[in-house]
């Protein structure tokens, strides 16, 4: 088995195979000579070895050589262009197995000089950033060489309102390796008002040189790729639209100190002096010793006059004349009844649904006028307040303490009807005592005049 030169360059003294250069993404080949010095015909199996395997092949990988020949077979390198191909010196290795011996395998080997290639993946987000001093924004970098990198940012602006800030300022990125690095971005000064303001820019990376290697640096050319645009608009801090109110506020407070003022002070000041102004007693209303009326205890013409508090007119001397004993719960007298008003006073278990009435007496018709609603625990659930067939309202527990409801015209059951108060307990609530309740506890009273039907 004789090597032969490479195509790609020259060979190397020593080695079985001449030492090879490629670069990621080309092509290289060398060729290697097999000869046959066995006194039998044979066959020669070829085989890439080693860490070049993956993008080595042999053409042909298998010979078959009478004895005293030879064939020449070659050796393709293809590498691709990865970060997993790093750079530098790589073996390689061709197994060489003869099918009647293979006692006889022999494995040769040389050194593929693997070039190095540089290229950066950058993106930037947001591209756009809104705020009235700051914008924050986030540089992916991506490292798609095969050899390890430094990596240098160089912002751009038109003028110089915008201040820039990278965390980190210069990353290092192994092969194959991402970074996030936090870019800032900073305006001088802030906009009070108006419109905002754009202010435009990019971003280059570039590969920057180790300052502890400066020879790799030096003889690395630098890559030339196109800057990253964005945009940070500047927002003022008081919006347009708040001019425009500030300025109706003025206008409303010049026209209150101007106008409306001082014409309420003045009306005040007539209502005042209207209220301390004497007024002249009727000469009619003199009592006989010259005293006001109201002074002494009998003060009406001709002595003689009620009690204070003693009721006049029709049914007002308790005599049991109709409407005039009027004593019921409520108290106070009517026309053609009394008032009067109940309580019904409800407790319902978590969960369940119960209802408390109250009936009108026989021969009687309830004009109800008022009804008053207690839920002092603060219970959560349903309670609904009918009268007879007619649902009057249905409210939850939770939006109340108390409520209280008012007709003018009154609402008028007719006898044996019943007032009724139905709940439904969703979650008994807490006291003043500041324990939960076991029950939900709800009082209605309900109060009008009742009437007999008769009447």
């Amino acid at each position: 088995m004789t090597p032969s030169a490479a195509s790609s360059g020259p060979g190397a003294p020593g080695l079985d195979i001449p030492a090879v250069a490629v670069t990621p993404g080309d092509t290289a080949t060398t060729t290697l000579t097999v000869r046959n010095d066995s006194d039998i015909v044979e066959a020669y199996d070829l085989r890439v070895v080693g860490d070049c395997a993956a993008w080595t092949t042999v053409e042909p990988a298998r010979v078959s050589l009478y004895p005293g020949t030879s064939e020449t077979v070659t050796l393709r390198l293809e590498p691709p262009r990865s970060p997993e191909v790093r750079a530098g010196e790589v073996p390689l290795g061709v197994r060489v197995l003869p099918n009647e011996h293979p006692d006889a395998v022999r494995v040769l080997e040389t050194t593929v000089h693997v070039g190095e290639f540089h290229e950066l993946r950058t993106e930037l987000s947001p591209r756009r950033r809104r705020g009235w001093l700051r914008g924050r924004y986030l540089l992916a970098v991506r490292n798609q060489g095969n050899t390890p990198v430094r990596v240098r940012f160089a912002p751009g602006q038109a003028g110089e309102e915008l201040g820039f800030a990278f965390d980190p300022e210069r990353p290092k990125l192994e092969p194959g390796e991402s970074a996030e690095v936090a870019l800032r971005v900073r305006t001088a000064r802030p906009v009070w008002f108006g419109n905002p303001v754009v202010w435009p820019f990019t971003v280059d990376t570039t590969e920057a040189g180790d300052q502890e290697e400066p020879a790799q640096a030096d003889r690395d050319d630098p890559v030339v790729r196109p800057p990253l645009d964005a945009e940070f608009v500047q927002i003022p801090i008081f919006p347009k639209w708040l001019l425009a109110v500030l300025a109706a506020l003025l206008a409303l407070l010049l026209a209150w100190f101007a106008l409306v003022r001082p014409a309420v002070r003045s009306a005040a000041e007539e209502a005042a002096t209207e209220a301390v102004r004497p007024r002249p007693t009727p000469a009619g209303e003199q009592g006989a010793a010259g005293e006001s009326p109201g002074t002494g205890a009998d003060s009406r013409p001709g002595g003689g006059g009620r009690e204070s508090g003693a009721a006049t007119g029709p049914g007002g001397g308790g005599n049991g004349s109709p409407g005039g004993g009027g004593t019921a719960a409520g108290g106070g007298t009517a026309a053609g009844g009394r008032q009067s008003s109940a309580t019904i006073d409800l407790r319902t278990g978590a969960g369940a649904t119960r209802a408390g009435t109250y009936r009108v007496p026989e021969d009687g018709v309830f004009g109800v006028t008022d009804i008053v609603v207690a839920n002092f625990q603060g219970d959560e659930g349903v309670l609904t307040i009918s009268f007879g067939d007619r649902k009057i309202t249905t409210i939850a527990l939770e939006t109340f303490r108390n409520q209280d409801y008012h007709w003018v015209t009154p609402i008028e059951i007719p006898e044996n009807d019943t007032v009724t108060i139905s709940v439904t307990c969703a979650k008994p609530g807490t006291p003043a005592t500041g324990r939960q309740a076991s029950e939900c506890h709800e009082v209605l009273n309900v109060s009008g005049v009742l009437s007999t039907s008769t009447q």
